[in-house]
């Protein structure tokens, strides 16, 4: 899969206006956004508390890998209203990333961040964006970020696996996987096995996964991925193959042919057509 280009150029003076900019706008948002019950309920909490030298998993609602909460922790120094609007604009500013490196063009990408996948993260701040952000990174960092959302991320880390294998044999899966592996064995050492806390969620009402009705798509979809060698297709995969997620985690799905401007409209279209039909049967 290949990646649109980016860079930013900018003058001294011009990432000065910028950031400033940038303030004024997180402290404008902070007095008109509505509080965001992932972040204050669940990742704000853990993050205090891993500033105050405890566990993220001291909070019942984190279930996310260790590292998620490192992104956080400026937010959490910040006061509330001001740390939430920071994270709400952190959360834009990525899927914009996210969709640019994709090959979205700017009619597709404004419905992908008008979908109500992208806006139920915005609205709720939780984590997504983090977990579709390692889709665009260099696999040895994005392994990272995949694993914060293995709802999102593990389908693709599975595709990586094997296109490292075919591309270098096993030397090449060692040197790609070899730090996320290291880290990941060092995080249950110290936590223990913190991705079985995922159990919890799989009853809860607000699961918005199609599993395990998904699964023939899913396996077909990952299948199509690995005989084409396309990322894409992995990333469509990844919410079908998983027996919890919200809904915004299905934006990864979006994200797979966030490229093709009709089918982005038409699914965005789509989805506020659900929308619309469930907010009319209550």
């Amino acid at each position: 899969m290949k990646l649109k280009p980016f860079s930013i150029q900018l003058k001294p003076w011009q990432w000065a206006v910028a950031a400033l900019l940038l303030i004024a706008v997180v402290i404008a948002l902070s007095y008109v956004l509505p509080e965001a019950v992932d972040f204050h309920n669940y990742f704000r909490p853990a993050a205090t508390g891993v500033l105050h030298g405890n566990s993220p998993y001291q909070n019942e609602g984190f279930f996310n890998a260790p590292w998620a909460i490192l992104p956080a922790l400026p937010f959490a120094l910040l006061p509330e209203p001001i740390g939430r609007a920071g994270w709400f604009v952190a959360t834009l500013l990525t899927y914009l990333f996210i969709a640019y490196r994709l090959g979205a063009r700017p009619v597709s990408m404004v419905f992908f961040l008008l979908s109500p996948t992208v806006i139920q993260d915005l609205l709720n701040g939780n984590l997504d964006w983090l977990a579709m952000l390692g889709y665009v990174l260099p696999q040895s960092i994005g392994l990272f970020f995949l694993a914060i959302k293995p709802q999102v991320g593990a389908v693709v880390g599975v595709f990586w696996l094997i296109e490292a294998w075919r591309d270098g044999g096993w030397r090449k899966a060692v040197r790609v996987f070899w730090p996320f592996t290291g880290a990941l064995a060092l995080s249950f050492a110290i936590f223990g096995l913190w991705p079985l806390r995922f159990q919890a969620n799989l009853g809860m009402w607000w699961n918005a996964s199609l599993w395990p009705m998904s699964i023939p798509v899913g396996l077909a979809l990952l299948t199509a991925a690995m005989r084409k060698k396309d990322q894409r297709l992995a990333m469509a995969a990844a919410p079908c193959l998983s027996p919890y997620l919200l809904l915004h985690s299905w934006s990864a799905a979006l994200l797979a042919f966030v490229h093709r401007q009709p089918e982005t409209i038409a699914a965005v279209v789509g989805l506020w057509i659900l929308v619309a039909i469930r907010a009319a049967g209550g």
